[in-house]
């Protein structure tokens, strides 16, 4: 609708003679999307972008849909005509229409009732079984991942799966995990030149993708595989992350730090035509840097008719067989140098508060696991751009950054949503983890404070979308649900579990669990959907393990990192308030649970012991 209406003149005309105009980037306003989404969703019974709502003065929604050609297509109006019709309404019929507006926003105004909260209980971990059976009833067996096609790739659910296999290796879930990590990095949806993962796949075997990139896809994509290398010690998945975490340091990195939002799927106004291949343009390109193609027309699978409009979309035939030869490596790196020489895809260069943390967490997470000094130093740098970029001078956590990617200067706008404080306080604690400094733990509970004053919903608990120093809408929005990113919900109840474990101050600790019980009813009959959820569903319910390691012994630092531990916070480094330090022999790691520890130990081994027990 962009080129084909918005910037067409007549139709430009039409609509500024008409209405006033606000054109909403969703990502930046996630609070607007959601109220006027769900009005949509409630006049047609479905929803979808883009989204075109008609409003009253006062903001009230009145008429809305999606798409709206320009040009009558059968019994779709072309949007010229909507325009005109709505006028018509408006000018003749406006108590009608004033009144339609009042009711729907008063409908959207009920919301959900979620009942009382106490949050005294503990989550009951059969709410992880349950999970799995219904991850198992929606499971593709043969092609991975969950339903039909469009198919996106659950990378939250696949992660509780992992969680639930550490539990029950016997709960027959670690195959869904494995066949669909194998299937989505051996399908289109993967680059398998330059790494990371497009959107989502337009049919159920991942072959041909939308080819977007975004960056919170990748963030959770990479975290997946990474965990899956440290659960299967299967390289494949420690390569996929590898790619994946480098594409992003390659291709939307700020100078200064910062990671831009997305690349589009189009070039040249025709989506995906910098990653597919005409079958003699991958011949000459191969020819020309001296090498034979044939390996690699085998491995990508590629024919002379393409598997996509003519074109191949590469992909590994041989699912899940992706440690290269040497000999397609090299191919590999003659066809990127090729590609680059196209035009590349359209950069968003936002800088998005909550998609940076998202990443910023894997990529410290990552950075520990691995030891890469590289990915430790770009972890900080997105940390520290964060906290000088993102904030206003009163500390007041900004949405959206944009600026000028040569001179590093750009201007910070809308107000941070819970979103971004909830995932903004796992990824401080976690880069405390990375690097054993306090600093990024006095962060984590600056924003965790805010976080809770802002946006706590006192009568039914968890936390609203908006501030409560944001501005006015129709209504207050509040999501539940894992969707594309987690939820506001999951990533308070995660974050504030480990930070309030991390520093023994309960108001942490307790906001969290007030969320889960808030939603308990939910995570019961609907599992699947809290993929995130289900983390601190596990936390919660099984407990936390703190390790505390006090002075200079970075070899049992590494006994922590060299396993998965989801369930462990780790404190080692600078010392902060927490009792976690108080009363520490330095030399020593301290295992603790609920802050009720073990005598210490100061060898290796020891440490590792008390870890499997």
């Amino acid at each position: 609708m962009a080129h084909e209406s918005f910037e067409d003149p007549d139709t430009a005309a039409l609509m500024n003679e008409l209405f006033v105009n606000v054109k909403v980037d969703r990502e930046e306003r996630p609070d607007v999307d959601a109220i006027y989404m769900e009005a949509v969703q409630a006049m047609t019974g479905h929803g979808g972008w883009p989204m075109t709502v008609f409003l009253t003065p006062e903001g009230q929604p009145f008429f809305g849909g999606t798409y709206y050609p320009p040009d009558r297509r059968g019994e779709m109006p072309s949007f010229r005509e909507l325009m005109t019709a709505i006028d018509e309404a408006w000018s003749n019929h406006r108590s009608d229409v004033i009144d339609q507006a009042e009711r729907l926003s008063d409908a959207l105004q009920s919301g959900v009732d979620m009942g009382a909260v106490d949050g005294a209980s503990p989550p009951d971990l059969g709410r992880l079984s349950a999970a799995a059976e219904q991850f198992k009833e929606q499971y593709d067996a043969e092609w991975g991942g969950f339903g039909g096609a469009p198919k996106f790739p659950a990378a939250m659910g696949l992660d509780a799966l992992l969680r639930i296999h550490r539990h029950d290796p016997d709960a027959g879930v670690l195959e869904i995990v494995t066949t669909s990590l194998d299937a989505m990095a051996s399908g289109g949806i993967y680059d398998h030149l330059g790494g990371g993962f497009a959107r989502y796949s337009v049919d159920r075997e991942w072959l041909v993708p939308h080819f977007e990139k975004m960056l919170y896809d990748n963030a959770l994509l990479a975290r997946v595989y990474l965990h899956a290398w440290q659960v299967t010690d299967d390289n494949v998945y420690r390569q996929v992350a590898d790619e994946t975490i480098s594409y992003v340091l390659r291709e939307l990195s700020h100078p200064s730090g910062g990671f831009y939002s997305a690349e589009d799927a189009d070039s040249e106004g025709v989506e995906g035509r910098f990653y597919v291949w005409p079958h003699d343009e991958f011949v000459d390109a191969c020819e020309a840097a001296g090498l034979d193609p044939d390996p690699g027309l085998q491995w990508w699978g590629l024919t002379p008719a393409g598997n996509f409009e003519g074109d191949n979309i590469l992909n590994r035939p041989v699912r899940g067989d992706l440690i290269r030869p040497a000999a397609i490596d090299a191919l590999r790196e003659a066809l990127f140098a090729h590609r680059d020489t196209r035009v590349r895809p359209g950069l968003d260069d936002k800088v998005l508060t909550e998609w940076n943390a998202l990443f910023l967490s894997t990529l410290a997470e990552a950075a520990a696991v691995t030891g890469d000094p590289r990915w430790e130093s770009a972890a900080i740098a997105n940390g520290e751009f964060l906290v000088a970029n993102l904030r206003r001078a009163d500390g007041r956590w900004l949405r959206s950054w944009q600026g000028n990617s040569d001179s590093g200067i750009g201007r910070a706008r809308h107000l941070a949503y819970a979103h971004d404080h909830a995932a903004l306080v796992d990824a401080f604690t976690r880069l405390s983890e990375l690097t054993g400094e306090a600093r990024w733990i006095d962060h984590a509970i600056e924003t965790a404070d805010a976080l809770i004053d802002l946006f706590t919903d006192a009568e039914a608990g968890g936390f609203f979308t908006t501030g409560s120093d944001a501005e006015d809408l129709i209504k207050r929005p509040k999501d539940l649900m894992d969707n594309a990113t987690p939820s506001a919900q999951s990533l308070a109840a995660v974050g504030l579990l480990r930070l309030g474990a991390l520093t023994g101050l309960s108001r942490f600790t307790d906001a969290a669990h007030r969320v889960l019980s808030m939603l308990d009813n939910l995570i019961q009959h609907h599992p699947a959907a809290f993929g995130h959820m289900l983390g601190a569903v596990d936390l919660a319910g099984s407990g936390i393990t703190e390790v505390a390691v006090v002075g200079d012994r970075r070899d049992l630092v590494e006994v922590i990192r060299s396993d998965w531990h989801p369930e462990v916070v780790l404190a080692w480094g600078q010392p902060y308030d927490s009792p976690l330090w108080e009363g520490r022999t330095p030399g020593n790691a301290y295992v603790c649970h609920n802050y009720s520890c073990l005598a210490p130990v100061d060898t290796a081994d020891a440490l590792r012991n008390l870890l499997q027990q």
